[in-house]
């Protein structure tokens, strides 16, 4: 079973990949990255027809180049700065960065490796990719997406109900069903749901003039831990302050939970408080993340209702409902959802991801504030961060 190629455009990716890459491009051209793929999931086999099916669809990505309706797309966006898009003029996906590989038993791994600039671009590719012809290959796809309409259909209604009120993006290209399928859900809910306020997938933000949504992910903040001089429970300011001085405080919500949110705090001091229109949640009790996070506005004398709490832990409609009543009021509240609208289906989605283990060399790791969460190659190193987190927590009560 052949596939029609899945990535089409360079542009099929989440924009947070764009302003990250733009940060390293202007500041951080040294570093080398290693990414590895993982699947949560128990007993998912990969055949050898689904793997090498894989390898040609990286192949074919790897022949993909930025057309000029693109590159001037990208320029249009308010944040992007004409010598990264020049950048991007020359830039393609590598195919020798990547090597992917298959157990006999069916697991399936895939490292990728070379300049932070140019490997961090391939993270959601590859997902879209791997996910697409896992489903296309292991089910009868016509019926997938038979369900995913019917669920996409009765999600839409019950917000024409007034079931839910809440405002969203979706954030679902890293998991999706298949390309198709996401293109018609961003074209309905474009069409018919007002409520659905933008997409982080910026092929199809230009395709249905949606705004496309995303600042930076876990990644961003891991990679100063592979920085010589920076110490390892500082790196959450270190990644602000650049971040800072790239963007002016434009493109401005943070992501607290890349080495714990009360980490995080320690360096959301009243500068950042100001700099920043908001943050993100992405692990642990969303309840108490968000009093935790107002406590700490009202501690430096801001209005929370001045400021953004974004949620985008695995949520579907009816969690963040919940949320949005319960904080109604008191803050700024959205939601970045996924999977739940782009692979709803009759099958469980895949729970896949493909994340930064290394940086020159040395390993890097994400401490989120669920335990399960929790990657990393080098279980000295984590153990390692550990004791650098929880040394600052305790030192500076």
């Amino acid at each position: 079973m052949k596939l029609e190629p899945i990535i089409q455009s360079l542009l099929d990716t989440d924009l947070y990949k764009f302003n990250m890459n733009q940060v390293i491009f202007h500041k951080h051209t040294d570093l080398n990255g290693e990414y590895y793929f993982k699947c949560r999931n128990e007993n998912v086999v990969f055949t050898q027809e689904m793997f090498d099916e894989i390898n040609e669809q990286i192949d074919h990505l790897s022949r993909l180049r930025f057309q000029k309706d693109e590159l001037e797309y990208l320029r249009g966006i308010r944040f992007l700065k004409n010598d990264y898009v020049e950048f991007l003029r020359l830039w393609h996906p590598i195919r020798d960065y990547v090597e992917t590989s298959l157990s006999g038993d069916g697991e399936l791994h895939v490292i990728v490796r070379g300049p932070l600039f140019s490997a961090m671009q391939f993270e959601i590719y590859l997902l879209e990719i791997i996910n697409e012809v896992y489903f296309r290959m292991q089910y009868d796809y016509e019926e997938l997406l038979a369900s995913a309409r019917r669920r996409l259909s009765k999600k839409i209604e019950d917000f024409h109900s007034g079931k839910y009120n809440f405002s969203f993006a979706e954030f679902g290209c890293r998991r999706r069903l298949s390309r198709e399928w996401e293109d018609e859900v961003i074209r309905r809910l474009s069409e018919e749901l007002p409520n659905c306020v933008g997409t982080s997938n910026v092929y199809l933000a230009k395709k249905y003039h949606m705004t496309p949504i995303g600042t930076y992910a876990h990644e961003f903040v891991q990679m100063y831990q592979g920085i010589d001089n920076i110490p390892l429970a500082y790196t959450n300011h270190y990644a602000m302050e650049d971040w800072y001085n790239e963007y002016q405080g434009d493109n401005g919500t943070a992501l607290t939970d890349t080495i714990t949110t009360d980490l995080f705090l320690r360096d959301f001091n009243r500068a950042m408080v100001n700099n920043y229109t908001g943050v993100r949640h992405d692990s642990g009790n969303p309840i108490e993340w968000g009093e935790k996070i107002i406590a700490h506005y009202k501690k430096y004398g801001v209005d929370p209702k001045t400021k953004l709490l974004l949620f985008s832990d695995s949520l579907d409609f009816a969690n963040a409902e919940d949320l949005h009543r319960y904080f109604s009021g008191r803050t700024k509240v959205s939601f970045g959802i996924g999977t739940f609208v782009s692979n709803d289906t009759d099958v469980d989605p895949l729970n896949i991801v493909i994340k930064l283990q290394y940086v020159n060399g040395r390993p890097v790791a994400k401490l989120s504030d669920s335990p399960g969460k929790t990657m990393a190659q080098d279980e000295e190193y984590l153990q390692y961060l550990e004791g650098a987190v929880r040394f600052r927590l305790q030192r500076e009560k």
